[in-house]
């Protein structure tokens, strides 16, 4: 008969608890009731850079890790939550942040658990954690995806395949509810003038400084999207057609006042613009054609208008 481990020096995991430890994804160690670890998995040694033979035996107190919270604060040496856990039982969560073996930080989600004897006396703990800069680092990759398909990285105005959606998400919106809908369609005058006399690059900023304008001066509820070229397309919900003519004349004028210099040179380009309330069996197709012919009246009667319909 197997004889009792001294208090503080409980026998490790038996070897089906080692190899379920030695399967899961995330870091995971046993200590005694000492802190003294016990057992190290192979997630623990790829999160943290430590191999198994450089920590079993060592106390998590001794500050192996150096786990420190959001503060800064130690918690090897203070709160630590495996401690806690080992004197009262409790499971705990928590986000800190580990150092690894190569000196920075790593930010980790810990889980600790009490093991029990027969008795029910608490004799280790388990400390399971997992690597958050990891799912940070998906975040922000799956952020740019979304920002990609839906943003014109040029100007930052939604680009072309998101407007499209967009518009013909709210005129489905207007037959179900009877939601009002307009657009405006803009082309900036003279663009390749602008393109010819200064720069690509300065028609580049030409472009910026007119979806600035633009995004910055609709409501809440509108959008800005980039056509196509020298195109932008403005979404304009819930209005009549007094309210569409006050945005859209309100737009064209603060992009015509808007100047920018190139080598002490003014640069301000000016819009022509069609604007047009849906109608009831329009389509995406149907209503932009309608807002780009009127563009074209614009153009026609000497730019630096909008015709409405």
């Amino acid at each position: 008969m197997k004889r009792e481990a001294k208090e503080g020096q409980a026998a490790g995991p038996d070897r089906e608890l080692r190899r379920l430890l030695d399967a899961l994804n995330d870091g995971a160690y046993v200590t005694d009731g000492g802190r003294r670890i016990i057992f190290w998995n192979r997630a623990a040694e790829r999160i943290s850079g430590y191999r198994r033979s450089e920590v079993q035996g060592r106390r998590c107190a001794d500050n192996i890790l150096v786990h420190v919270d959001g503060r800064g604060r130690s918690l090897c040496r203070g709160c630590c939550p495996l401690g806690a856990t080992l004197r009262d039982g409790r499971t705990r969560r928590g986000e800190i942040f580990l150092r690894h073996k190569d000196g920075h930080r790593v930010p980790v989600r810990v889980r600790t658990l009490p093991r029990r004897d027969r008795l029910g006396n608490i004799v280790q703990a388990i400390e399971l954690f997992d690597d958050l800069s990891e799912k940070l680092d998906l975040g922000a990759r799956i952020e740019e995806l979304r920002k990609l398909a839906m943003v014109d990285r040029l100007t930052g105005a939604a680009n072309r395949y998101f407007t499209e959606k967009s518009l013909e998400a709210r005129l489905e919106d207007r037959r179900r509810l009877a939601s009002p809908l307009g657009v405006i369609f803009f082309d900036i005058d003279d663009f390749k003038r602008i393109n010819d006399r200064f720069s690509h690059r300065v028609g580049d900023r030409a472009l910026r400084t007119v979806a600035r304008t633009l995004q910055s001066n609709v409501r809440s509820a509108d959008l800005v999207g980039r056509w196509g070229g020298e195109e932008f397309l403005v979404i304009v919900g819930h209005a009549d057609g007094r309210i569409l003519r006050r945005i859209a004349e309100k737009l064209r004028l603060l992009v015509e006042r808007s100047v920018f210099r190139e080598k002490e040179r003014p640069v301000n380009v000016t819009l022509s613009g069609g604007a047009t309330l849906a109608r009831e069996h329009d389509t995406v197709q149907t209503l932009v054609e309608r807002a780009d012919l009127l563009m074209y009246r614009s153009k026609r009667a000497g730019k630096n208008r909008v015709s409405f319909s």
